[in-house]
């Protein structure tokens, strides 16, 4: 049996095994989604401004483009680091692939970060709304930057970013929904799901590749 409690992260296979389970108890729906997607696994990524930085870097670009990019990026001389990253020029930085919007977004977070303004571990104090609510607070954190940092790098098990155009997909196709929900429907399907969003997340993501690679299309 697998021993795990509500406020589990989902850094482990075990963890988010269990966060499923439950998550099936809610919604008897999911259970066939779960069957055809088949089980995903934790997302890990650095806590941080190097997270953040991470997730920024993929906004808007396919895995393979962001995976290039950040490849490159994260060989820059202090480009994972708050301070460093603002004693490089623009140059440098979109050398590595970044736009100008990505560059100057990450500026105002390291400026952020310096400054004393934004404080990463001070998330892990905070629930799932009010976490959310912190980081949009700051300049060049939109909703789905926060929530997909606070799923991938503080392993959050409560948060569904409701704004990701996949999500939308996989949820209309995983519930047989006539229409794409829009994201305030979205947002009110998955509370339903609660305290496991986080999970519900990752596994209609993982639904949305399932079908993208049985359609033929490699992610």
């Amino acid at each position: 049996m697998i021993e795990a409690s509500p406020s589990s992260r989902l850094d482990t296979s075990e963890g988010l095994d269990w966060h499923l389970e439950q998550l099936v108890k809610l919604d008897l729906r999911l259970a066939p989604v779960w069957q055809q997607a088949g089980t995903p696994a934790p997302r890990i990524n650095p806590p941080g401004f190097a997270g953040i930085a991470k997730i920024v870097c993929g906004q808007q670009l396919s895995v393979a483009s962001a995976r290039a990019i950040w490849s490159r990026f994260e060989l820059l001389p202090g480009a994972l680091k708050p301070l460093s990253y603002l004693w490089l020029d623009e140059t440098q930085v979109r050398a590595s692939g970044f736009s100008l919007g990505k560059y100057r977004t990450l500026r105002v977070i390291a400026e952020a970060v310096v400054a004393g303004e934004l404080d990463f571990a001070h998330l892990e104090t905070l629930t799932a709304e009010a976490a959310t609510a912190y980081l949009v607070a700051h300049k060049g954190i939109g909703p789905w930057t926060a929530q997909v940092y606070l799923m991938f790098c503080a392993q959050h098990p409560d948060v569904f970013p409701a704004g990701d155009l996949a999500l939308l997909k996989a949820v209309q196709s995983g519930l047989g929904l006539e229409a794409r929900p829009s994201i305030k429907a979205l947002a009110t399907i998955a509370e339903m799901w609660s305290p496991h969003r986080s999970a519900a997340a990752l596994l209609f993501w993982r639904l949305f590749a399932s079908q993208r690679l049985k359609d033929g299309i490699v992610l």
